[in-house]
């Protein structure tokens, strides 16, 4: 089963609040994303803890209902 688009940003935020989420659906089948994501929770962190802090905001959906997520962070 997809993961909405709403869904993979409502995931995000409720995990980093501040974040601002911009969420492409590269092929038009709910599964292969692209998400870029601003959040102050980014600042001093290298971009290997930036992302896992994401994956973790997914909550195990990663790779079971979410098939593909390119994943672009920076801080505020």
């Amino acid at each position: 089963m997809a993961l909405p688009l709403e869904e993979i940003k409502k995931l995000i935020i409720e995990s980093i609040p501040d974040a601002t989420v911009e969420i492409k659906d590269l092929m038009g089948d709910n599964n292969h994303y692209s998400a870029k994501i601003k959040s102050k929770l980014f600042n001093n962190l290298n971009k290997i803890e930036q992302h896992k802090l994401v994956y973790k905001s997914l909550k195990g959906k990663m790779g079971n209902e979410l098939h593909a997520l390119s994943i672009t962070t920076e801080g505020k």
